[in-house]
């Protein structure tokens, strides 16, 4: 699970962060982008074997991403977990709906966001690198 690749997709920097220095002390490779295009993006290039996308982000929400990602069959058993700050049940349920394989209420705190990605990253197949020096392990499309 070591060379596991996580995507953070999230427009506040604090928020992207925190995730990533938290699951970069677990050994994981982290990605970071803070809108859809960015999110797309990532996707293609790093194809990461989890993502964390937040719901509200500009131009394009997180409902809409995840229905593009899960569109592509490279993408489909690609855990994506779904972050908001909004609980109710239908924002869950719209979730589930656009393709998301769990949904964490923002604030989350470090070990439950620890403990479910790697109940995710266990389950989901395992990805084949290549080792193309000039494709970076670690990236960040934002600050």
């Amino acid at each position: 699970m070591n060379d596991a690749v996580v995507l953070i997709v999230d427009d506040s920097p604090t928020v992207r962060k925190i995730v990533q220095l938290t699951l970069q002390r677990e050994g994981l490779n982290v990605i970071a982008a803070n809108d859809g295009l960015g999110a797309l993006a990532a996707v293609s290039d790093y194809q990461p074997d989890l993502i964390l996308l937040d719901i509200v982000l500009p131009h394009m929400d997180g409902y809409h991403i995840c229905q593009i990602i899960r569109k592509n069959p490279d993408f489909r058993e690609t855990p994506i977990i779904m972050l908001s700050g909004r609980d109710g049940i239908f924002d869950k349920m719209r979730g589930r709906l656009a393709g998301s394989s769990e949904y964490l209420t923002k604030p989350f705190d470090s070990n439950e966001l620890v403990q479910t990605v790697r109940k995710h990253l266990a389950a989901a197949p395992r990805r084949q690198r290549s080792a193309s020096p000039s494709q970076p392990r670690v990236r960040r499309t934002a600050n």
